[in-house]
């Protein structure tokens, strides 16, 4: 369960998650439920979209909604969107979390490949704030994009995450400064390692350089997708309200620098 806010702080507002289906994005739809608000997600996967749907109708007794599109596919995404403004009226909250990603060199990649990651992360996020423009509350709307550490620092065999994450830090940004004068607020958080997800499981295959991998985190440990969820409720939230063009890193302050250079020394007093 997320961090107690104040009760039913997202209480009546309208929440649509793209990738919302699984993950961390369904689990930030979960901490919405609990906040007040009615929630509609979508994937690609029917199956997982009405199973989503269930569990999400079990928290509270709160509407909820699966719904089933290609982020890629713009008519596909403004059909969800008009859908969700006729179940429930004006969106309140839209977050762009459906992603694509596995690890490749350049030279392993195909055009096509390259193409396949851009066009689910940086077009997805385009499509998904772009129809939903004409159905957002002016003012007082908020835009999320889920980004990651890829964005800012580039990685080995990560070239089309790079460069598709860099591309929706920067659509985002755009946004804020094209949007917030109709009272729209758009924002990204960046995740760090956080448990049970796919990432995270892949790199828990190799004991070794999980560990090292745990150790470069200022916090020393994993993240939760409840973390994130919060970050999601906040930047969502009245309390948030000046909060705009921002990216939020949830990562255990791994942005800030390498952790495992430095080992814990306890203060001395005198």
């Amino acid at each position: 369960m997320a961090a107690t806010f104040q009760d039913q702080v997202l209480k009546d507002k309208v929440a649509l998650i793209s990738g919302g289906t699984r993950g961390i994005n369904l689990g930030i739809a979960r901490g919405f439920m609990e906040a007040g608000a009615k929630v509609v997600v979508f994937g690609r996967n029917e199956e997982r979209a009405a199973s989503a749907e269930a569990k999400l109708r079990q928290i509270g007794g709160g509407e909820a909604l699966g719904l089933s599109c290609d982020v890629r596919d713009y008519d596909g995404v403004a059909a969800v969107v008009e859908r969700t403004a006729k179940e429930f009226g004006t969106l309140d909250i839209v977050i762009a979390g459906a992603a694509g990603n596995f690890f490749a060199p350049v030279v392993g990649l195909s055009a096509n490949a390259f193409k396949t990651v851009i066009d689910i992360d940086l077009l997805g996020t385009f499509n998904l704030f772009r129809a939903s423009f004409d159905y957002l509350t002016k003012p007082g709307a908020s835009l999320i994009a889920i980004t990651a550490g890829q964005a800012d620092n580039p990685r080995a065999f990560q070239a089309h995450a790079c460069a598709a994450k860099a591309g929706v830090n920067m659509l985002t940004k755009t946004l804020a400064i094209e949007w917030g004068p109709a009272g729209v607020r758009s924002n990204l958080i960046s995740p760090g390692a956080i448990a049970d997800t796919e990432g995270v499981k892949f790199l828990a295959a190799d004991p070794d350089q999980f560990d090292k991998s745990i150790k470069r985190i200022p916090s020393r440990g994993l993240g939760t997708v409840e973390d994130i969820a919060d970050a999601a409720i906040f930047l969502s939230s009245d309390a948030a309200r000046y909060v705009n063009g921002q990216v939020m890193y949830v990562d255990g302050g791994l942005c800030a620098g390498d952790g495992s250079q430095h080992a814990l020394t306890p203060l001395k007093r005198d």
